[in-house]
């Protein structure tokens, strides 16, 4: 088999990779507005589902998860129950818990946190504003902030007990 086409198609993978590390590294300085490991949180202000004002500034000097979530979504609704188990086992810390609403209606949402008695802010984001600066991927899709406002971790998917508390040490005071 001749080497050209191989050597060809190598040298274009190579290109490819090569051009979206690129990308990817270009998109994602400390900024402020967009997300990344290493960088300040962005803002997250609004209302939440029991018509509260909400500005994620005024939990500084806390460790803080932040959770884009929505009653639509079955892996949200299966961490539900973890991120209120967690949420007591670190009171001590200070952790505090935030849901930001994404891709689904209010009221089921109020149902829901109704159903299992949540206890922290699910702050609405109907323009998508905090979904687009968290680069939100997919639901539930979760971020750790040290106390001083830094993203010390994300995590895509559902969180288990061992990501949470893996991902925990990195923001715990």
């Amino acid at each position: 088999m001749p080497r050209r086409p191989i050597l060809l198609a190598l040298a274009v993978a190579v290109a490819t990779t090569a051009a979206i590390l690129w990308l990817v590294g270009s998109r994602s300085g400390c900024d402020g507005t967009h997300v990344a490991d290493g960088c300040r949180a962005p803002a997250i202000t609004g209302t939440t589902l029991d018509g509260k004002a909400f500005d994620l500034a005024s939990l500084a000097g806390h460790p803080v998860l932040v959770n884009f979530w929505g009653p639509s979504c079955v892996p949200c609704r299966e961490e539900f129950p973890l991120l209120a188990t967690k949420l007591t086992q670190h009171a001590a810390d200070g952790l505090a818990v935030v849901g930001v609403l994404t891709d689904d209606p209010p009221e089921p949402a109020r149902a829901f946190v109704g159903q299992y008695d949540a206890t922290w802010p699910t702050v609405l984001d109907p323009d998508q504003a905090a979904k687009a600066a968290y680069r939100v991927a997919a639901r539930p899709q979760s971020y750790f902030v040290d106390p001083n406002g830094i993203v010390r971790s994300i995590q895509i998917g559902e969180l288990t007990d061992a990501d949470f508390e893996r991902q925990y040490q990195r923001i715990a005071p």
